[in-house]
Order: C-alpha cells, then sequence, then structure tokens
C-alpha cells in the first residue's frame, strides 16, 4: 500500500525581508488563471521575471503582487512582479497526455506494488504478452526490483499487490500535484496556494 508521507516534499513560504538582495534569476512570477487559480501545480507554474514583464507590457496580464526588488531603464522603475493574473482565461483539456511523467505523478512517484521512490519505471499489469495494452488503465509505476520479480505475469499469478489503474483526469493531476511543493515559494504566493506549510521565521 503506497505511502504519501515518504515522499511528500517539505517547504516553506520565504518572508519577504530578503528580497532586495535577491537575485533577478531568484525572482519567478507565480502565473494564475484569469480565474485566479494556479495554472498548474505541479510543475508550479512559474516565468522568470523577464516573460512576467513583458507578458505586462502587451497588456496580457494583471499585476497581483510584487517583490521589493526592481529593475531600471532609461525611462521607467519597475518592481518585479511575484504574482500575475492571465487576462484571458485558458481552458485545460479534461484529460491530461499519456507521458511517463503524468504516469508517475497519478502513482505520486512511488512503486504501487511496495511503495519504494527509488528507480522508478513503468509496468504492464497485464502483461503485453498475454494481450495487455499500453493504456493509463493497464501501466503503472513499479520499481526495477518489482517489475523484475513480476516479470511477464499478471501480480495475482506473481503474487503482488493486485492494482487498478485508472485514467486520471487534469483535475486528479493537480491535485496529486498539492503533495510537492517546490522548495522556493514567496510569502506573496500563499493567498493562491492551497498547501499547508509555514511562513519561515
Amino acid at each position: 500500500m503506497f505511502k504519501a508521507e515518504l515522499i511528500e516534499r517539505a517547504a516553506r513560504f520565504r518572508s519577504a525581508d530578503e528580497d532586495p538582495t535577491r537575485s533577478l534569476s531568484a525572482s519567478p512570477a507565480l502565473v494564475l488563471n484569469a480565474d485566479y487559480t494556479p495554472l498548474s501545480y505541479y510543475p508550479l507554474s512559474l516565468w522568470p521575471w523577464q516573460t512576467a514583464i513583458k507578458a505586462i507590457f502587451l497588456d496580457r496580464v494583471d499585476v497581483v503582487a510584487t517583490y521589493e526588488r526592481e529593475v531600471h531603464s532609461p525611462s521607467l522603475d519597475m518592481k518585479i512582479p511575484s504574482v500575475i493574473a492571465l487576462k484571458q482565461y485558458v481552458k485545460h483539456s479534461e484529460f491530461p497526455a499519456f507521458t511517463r511523467f503524468n504516469l508517475f505523478l497519478r502513482d505520486r512517484f512511488a512503486c504501487q506494488y511496495c511503495g519504494s521512490p527509488e528507480h522508478l519505471t513503468f509496468d504492464h499489469v497485464v502483461p503485453r504478452r498475454l494481450g495487455g495494452k499500453t493504456t493509463w488503465e493497464n501501466i503503472i509505476t513499479a520499481c526495477a526490483p518489482c517489475n523484475m520479480k513480476k516479470g511477464g505475469r499478471t501480480p495475482r499469478q506473481a503474487q503482488m499487490p493486485i492494482v487498478s489503474p485508472i485514467r486520471p483526469t487534469s483535475w486528479q493531476l493537480q491535485e496529486r500535484g498539492k503533495a510537492f511543493p517546490p522548495n522556493y515559494l514567496h510569502e506573496t504566493w500563499r493567498d493562491w496556494l492551497y498547501w499547508d506549510i509555514e511562513l519561515e521565521e
């Protein structure tokens, strides 16, 4: 059985006190959709400061919050945006692409047989030699040792846990992504993200 607590990543929101000394490359903007929800949780929707400022001048985003750090040009001084919101709503597809990354995210980056987060690959629950297909409903994340142990058998034949994988919706993957906050979070992002994370003192 999978144990989420084994792989949840610890992170803390950082105070704005250090903003004036923060390097520009370490000052990304959190990008919100027009409904003020993050475009993505994992990976978190972040733009480099240059991209965010360009979008502001193209009138594609609204500035929601800023860092204390400023950039200067001959004609203006401007605080670097820390949170921006798109002016036009981006509709997400109902179902995500069937990729290795999305498969691992659905399965919380852990083997579905033993729970290990190490040496991950993927496994056909019903082996291809028995007619198993490469689909969301037949592929799971597995560590290399469990994959080798199972071989070309079904989980029942190999006396391993029975797993019933599903085709996730984009919403389900975003919910899974909330368990993996990045190592850096700015305090101005707090109101727009839904992780239970403490503010650094």
